[in-house]
């Protein structure tokens, strides 16, 4: 009878003793995880022991080979940072399916864009998670990245803004977001007429710089298309440059730059 008894309670210590945990961070994106839960490492019972959300323990039903932790039940918003943890016995580890669902997600709506005092400023709601927002500016047939912000996301509505560099004549722009499934969502287009001077350029007499009229942003490939450099300044060396010809964009302008020494 000792020796029953003696052998119960080793094991019921030993499913009670933590071992690992998994941790998840992320936001409420209104679906919820789906955790794989294979039997522990003793035979008796299964690998996860406890689930909490935020800090508290879930009341979902993980004495199975899978369950589902319902993340509708803590009221969260659309956005709301959450932070799981799965603790688990020794000896087995646990599969979380799905674990995405907290990673989160371009669905901005963006208004009132703008320019300001060489700054574009705009308005966003609907936003379910923090996102960067990338600024573009359409230069050179193209649309180029021009600059950063880092989105609140979380519900309601916000304001940004972002300094850009407006060339000559009309400037287009627009704002991109990309979240983790690769899915992209853009703003609508807005556009500016500046009456800059256009910029110009000439190569050094000794060869080594091409000088701009005054700082641009500028790109440099080589015969094969290939990006040689990129940066924005007044001047950009080309001493190291092997003879031929070459591609450079600046301003709103692309021309062909012959290194011919």
């Amino acid at each position: 009878m000792k020796k029953i008894l003696l052998f119960m309670l080793l094991v019921v210590n030993s499913t009670m003793l933590p071992a690992g945990q998994i941790e998840l961070r992320g936001t409420y994106q209104g679906e919820n995880l789906y955790i794989k839960n294979p039997f522990a490492a003793t035979g008796v019972g299964f690998c996860v022991y406890e689930v909490t959300v935020n800090g508290m323990t879930t009341t979902d039903e993980i004495n199975s080979s899978a369950f589902e932790v319902d993340l509708s039940v803590f009221g969260f918003r659309l956005g709301e940072p959450i932070t799981i943890r799965v603790n688990y016995k020794e000896g087995c580890t646990p599969n979380i399916l799905n674990a995405d669902v907290l990673n989160a997600r371009a669905t901005f709506v963006a208004e009132g864009l703008h320019i300001e005092n060489g700054k574009l400023i705009w308005n966003t709601r609907n936003e379910t998670g923090p996102l960067p927002f990338i600024i573009e500016q359409f230069r050179w047939n193209k649309w180029v990245e021009t600059g950063r912000v880092d989105g609140k996301g979380v519900p309601g509505q916000h304001t940004y803004s972002a300094e850009v560099r407006l060339h000559a004549g009309t400037n287009r722009f627009r704002i991109r977001q990309v979240d983790s499934r690769g899915n992209r969502r853009l703003s609508g287009e807005i556009t500016y007429t500046s009456n800059k001077q256009p910029v110009t350029f000439n190569i050094t007499s000794d060869g080594n710089y091409i000088r701009f009229s005054e700082p641009t942003l500028y790109e440099l490939f080589d015969g094969f298309g290939r990006i040689v450099v990129r940066g924005f300044g007044d001047r950009l060396q080309v001493a190291n440059l092997e003879r031929g010809n070459y591609y450079l964009n600046y301003g709103n302008t692309m021309e062909v730059f012959n290194k011919r020494r």
